[in-house]
């Protein structure tokens, strides 16, 4: 997914930290009483046994078959590591069923056979049917892929693909659709050079000729050279697409050639090759982690070139994740007994047309760019993009159907989009979105306690990332020390010591700078000089003057302590209190709980302010569209107590003053989020149909016991505290904050700075 860079260690810790592995089982049915467990085994499992038993469909009904995929492989051909056998595999096999769970809602048990025979494998996968809804073949070497794959489509009944076979195909065959309407050139006409002759590049060919091309225009090169008819020992696979052209070599197969395909390896593809090409030449370098020539030396190269690579940092990379979930989601939605080439070309159009589409706002800004439309750089929709699922999924389960495999059929099709998104929660993708936004343009941040192991591994990870510039504050000598112990490569980022006599100018400025704020505010000269030299004042005053974008602080120390230096340098913007919110991230989607840690008994007033703030932080940070509650232990007047008072008032005021922003209260927790009895005993609120996803409570207390209670009851991961309404970024860390809950505050940071020089450039070009 990512070409940031990855150590050997860290990916060794992600591995096996807490639960070895990546996934695990979770009951999706109550098991806290005897009865719940008397139901869900002996003796109620017997009655829908028995249902089972006399018609094997109803296995969809009472099991969980209908959504349960098995990912299998012998390790034969794993990744680019090659024959490392089935148990060296199975960390490749989990990462696939969690890719699968998390952009589709699939759920995977991965399975990797100690055979390297064909009929023992076979055998093996046959005997599984009953079990799984569908199978995804994985990492299984060439030409065995092949057979398995064809004697399992003829002799099961459920769905199967072999991904590295068709994954690719699908995702190039969308790329290539769109690549030939960019540069304007016939499908049927243009001459295809493919460098690679394995399952990848095989099906890709397949597919490539069902959408159109020629089959005497395609020249494929192995690494012996151009695959020619009268070549000897030609295996069955490679002679079907032997050519009777006079080509030896890649070099003499790529002059005047239209379009090149590369599934080889790194650096085939040189600048005279691409020179020699035709005009407006189409290069798909998807060899990883090298392409066949590199993005830049193409782009130097020619000016004309459209490219494409396997590549996250580079345009059009082509993606195996836009296709595999969503095909399987839509033939395991209409029980499809097969993946056919008509749903396979369903899933290539679906693909093709999104990417034509106009781009959501929500996935320009995951981006970081300016606008994003169909063209040169944009042939293949974003990974990140929400629509892949209900758009691909519907097309393939549309296909299934008028192909006559499908056993269900769906009528309604907007429903079934609803439907899809639900299944998912309500944007689970934002973590990912929100770091590919502070990747697209990193910022300076200060890291107040670097002489704690965990901020410098925290800063080792945005650097390797990509997410943001770090700037480390403390004693020299003991990062450094730190740097070296634990082998972190942070030799290159800025060391700051305010208390060394090398940064005396600067403190002394400072000091001048916080005097002139605060001289009329309780302190002296000599206190405001005195005061620079502590690292959370150094590094606000180090924002606030624009020689950094954010800071970081908060880990060893109290947070009144930490928040204290920013509202005193920094500050908020006229008649406006500093508030927080916290990013919960639950099964159903993100929650935003604001104000958490700041304005412990607040007026009407000010929760109108803190509920704004937080609004339109998630709107312009998160991406989503705010809806906010107002929460009390009362709806809608139905208790005269102060405080359900004071935030039916907030209510009425937020209304009034942010119509825009859909909100409504006062209003019980369990009201708010039960749309049901809402819209039976109080139809006329704007939270009817509205299911909120901004949560006001009417003190600190409340807000603060609550998000503490979930975050403790691991009902969900709590990011924050998200302080709001300074004017410039200053974000706080929980007291012993793990690296990730750092790394997640570094990326909330780095955002929030892109957002105010954003902000800024726009009042300057209005004024």
């Amino acid at each position: 997914m990512s070409n940031s860079k990855i150590r050997k260690q860290d990916a060794l810790d992600y591995h096996t930290k807490g639960t070895p592995g990546k996934i695990e089982v979770i009951p999706t049915k109550a098991t806290k009483t005897q009865r719940d467990l008397a139901l869900a085994y002996s003796p109620g499992v017997a009655e829908p046994c028995r249902v089972i038993a006399d018609n094997t469909e109803e296995v969809y009904k009472y099991t969980a078959k209908g959504n349960l995929v098995a990912v299998i492989s012998d390790g034969t051909a794993v990744l680019g590591l090659g024959n490392i056998g089935p148990e060296a595999s199975k960390p490749v096999m989990e990462g696939k069923g969690l890719l699968f769970k998390i952009f589709a809602g699939i759920d995977v048990f991965d399975l990797e056979l100690n055979t390297s025979n064909i009929e023992e494998f076979i055998t093996v996968v046959k005997a599984l049917e009953p079990t799984f809804g569908g199978i995804n073949l994985e990492d299984i070497k060439a030409p065995d892929c092949f057979e398995i794959e064809s004697r399992l489509k003829k002799e099961l009944n459920i769905p199967i693909m072999h991904d590295d076979q068709h994954g690719t195909a699908i995702i190039s065959g969308a790329g290539l659709i769109n690549a030939l309407k960019v540069v304007k050139k016939d499908r049927n006409k243009v001459k295809l050079v493919v460098s690679g002759a394995g399952a990848s590049a095989l099906s890709c060919i397949k597919i490539f000729i069902e959408l159109g091309l020629n089959k005497d225009n395609i020249i494929v090169c192995d690494s012996k050279g151009v695959i020619r008819s009268d070549r000897k020992n030609l295996s069955k696979l490679k002679s079907e697409f032997a050519t009777n052209l006079d080509f030896n070599t890649l070099e003499d197969a790529i002059v005047d050639a239209d379009v090149f395909l590369g599934l080889s390896q790194g650096n085939v593809l040189s600048a005279d090759m691409l020179k020699s090409m035709a005009p407006k030449p189409i290069v798909f370098a998807l060899a990883n982690p090298d392409p066949e020539i590199e993005y830049e030396t193409a782009m130097k190269t020619r000016n004309d070139v459209l490219m494409a690579t396997g590549r996250s940092d580079h345009p059009n990379q082509v993606n195996n994740v836009l296709g595999f979930p969503f095909i399987f989601r839509g033939a395991l939605d209409v029980r499809a007994t097969e993946i056919n080439e008509a749903m396979k070309l369903a899933a290539v159009k679906a693909i093709a047309d999104l990417a034509q589409q106009p781009v959501p706002d929500m996935v320009i800004k995951a981006y970081n760019q300016e606008t994003m439309s169909f063209g040169t750089n944009y042939i293949i929709p974003k990974p990140l993009d929400p629509r892949l699922l209900t758009e691909v999924a519907p097309a393939v389960a549309k296909a299934a159907i008028e192909s006559g495999v499908a056993q269900l059929k769906i009528t309604d099709w907007e429903q079934y989009k609803t439907e899809l998104t639900q299944r998912l929660g309500n944007d689970k993708q934002i973590i990912r979105r929100l770091t590919n936004k502070a990747k697209q343009n990193p910022k300076r941040v200060v890291l107040a306690e670097a002489d704690d192991y965990r901020v410098l591994k925290a800063a080792q990870i945005a650097l390797d990332e990509g997410i943001a510039k770090p700037i480390l504050l403390g004693n020299i000598k003991q990062i450094k020390a730190l740097i070296k112990k634990h082998n972190l490569e942070l030799q290159d980022i800025p060391i700051i010591d305010p208390t060394s006599s090398a940064n005396s100018k600067t403190v002394a400025a400072y000091g001048d700078l916080f005097f002139d704020k605060r001289k009329r505010k309780g302190y002296n000269k000599y206190e405001a000089h005195n005061l620079m030299i502590k690292r959370n004042y150094f590094g606000a005053m180090m924002v606030d003057q624009g020689d950094a974008d954010a800071l970081i602080s908060g880990i060893s120390r109290k947070y009144s302590n930490t928040i204290k230096p920013a509202l005193q340098i920094i500050g908020t913007k006229k008649n406006v209190k500093a508030s927080s919110m916290y990013l919960m991230l639950t099964k159903n989607g993100p929650l935003f709980f604001t104000d958490t840690t700041m304005l412990a008994k607040p007026s009407a007033e000010e929760l109108v302010t803190i509920a704004y703030q937080a609004a339109t932080t998630v709107r312009n940070m998160m991406d989503i569209e705010p809806k906010v509650a107002f929460l009390s232990y009362s709806n809608f007047g139905s208790t005269d107590g102060e405080e359900p008072k004071m935030v039916r008032e907030a209510a009425t005021i937020m209304k009034q003053r942010y119509p825009e922003i859909i909100s409504d209260g006062e209003i019980q927790a369990n009201f708010a989020f039960n749309q049901t009895e809402l819209e039976k005993n109080y139809p006329f609120s704007d939270l009817v149909n509205n299911e909120p996803n901004v949560l006001v409570f009417p003190n600190l207390a409340a807000a603060n016991i609550a998000y503490k209670l979930l975050q403790v009851m691991k009902t969900a991961e709590a990011i924050g505290p998200i302080v709001l309404g300074l004017n410039k970024p200053v974000q706080i860390l929980q007291l012993g904050s793990s690296v990730r809950e750092i790394v997640n505050m570094i990326t909330i940071a780095n955002i929030d700075a892109q957002i105010k020089e954003n902000t800024k450039s726009s009042e300057m070009q209005s004024s």
